[in-house]
């Protein structure tokens, strides 16, 4: 395996905390982008990139590879895609299990993949095909699903260990998508923990999510869960000190509201390690 920085705890740079972020230079140990908000040949957003990246480790996420689908690869976004890498260097680039759109219509969605020998065969290849292109490896992330298909040859947390034995790729392990698909299927999310490769994730996503009664949604719009915290805990004393943030896409808090929960993510850190805290102020 490729060896990558143990990067420790970042946040979601989003630019309603740029100018914060810049004047008060915060306690947080890296930043994750978007990648397609940067995948332009110059303006505002790149220069602003620019000066975060003189501070502060950047790794870079995206939304539109779509590994899932049956359209032919996009190469002139993966293009971009490598000439932001190129730019800005990231300890490593990673994007979705999912389709985002088909015969050319991006649905700006990501939609679930069949669990079947057949669908992993395809996004095996494809992997293969961009991690080639990009001349790395890249994280893959489990996404949240809200309906399944009729028939399903394996469970999800087979599917992706087989991926990535397979596709020798990395996985970004979204602990709060974990729960939210839980839910909503009715698996148990200890089980899909306890059975993800451990020498296979690289970081943890947590995040908030909408409660609607009988479905819960991943809209990253409000603080971590107690169910989630707790999930992470088992995750931590299953995965070890990888890479670990906090994605927060609307219904901004004040800045120190994200800083608490990071400071609450190196406090369960602690405990489970027996280190002493390491305090985010």
């Amino acid at each position: 395996m490729d060896s990558l920085p143990r990067l420790g705890y970042g946040l979601g740079l989003r630019p309603a905390y740029y100018e914060e972020i810049l004047s008060s230079r915060p306690p947080v140990d890296w930043f994750e982008i978007i990648s397609e908000n940067y995948m332009i040949p110059g303006g505002r957003p790149l220069a602003m990139l620019e000066r975060f990246r003189a501070d502060y480790p950047i790794v870079m996420h995206g939304v539109s590879m779509s590994l899932a689908s049956v359209d032919p690869l996009d190469m002139d976004y993966l293009a971009a895609l490598k000439r932001l890498v190129d730019r800005v260097e990231p300890a490593w680039v990673s994007d979705h299990l999912a389709w985002t759109g088909v015969h050319g219509v991006n649905l700006h969605d990501l939609l679930p993949v069949p669990l079947t020998h057949e669908a992993l065969d395809h996004v095996v290849d494809r992997i293969a095909r961009v991690q080639d292109f990009l001349g790395r490896r890249i994280l893959v992330e489990n996404a949240s699903t809200y309906v399944s298909f009729a028939q399903s040859e394996m469970t999800e947390w087979e599917y992706l260990g087989e991926m990535a034995r397979r596709a020798d790729c990395l996985l970004l392990l979204d602990v709060n998508n974990v729960f939210v698909s839980s839910f909503n299927h009715g698996f148990s999310a200890e089980d899909y923990i306890d059975a993800i490769p451990v020498e296979r994730v690289a970081q943890f996503h947590m995040a908030g999510h909408t409660d609607k009664g009988n479905y819960r949604i991943d809209t990253h719009d409000h603080p971590v869960c107690e169910e989630v915290w707790t999930l992470y805990a088992r995750a931590r004393r299953r995965f070890g000190p990888v890479a670990a943030m906090i994605e927060r896409d609307d219904n901004f808090p004040p800045f120190s509201e994200l800083l608490a929960e990071l400071q609450r993510m190196r406090e369960i850190d602690a405990a489970i390690s027996g280190s002493p805290e390491r305090s985010a102020a």
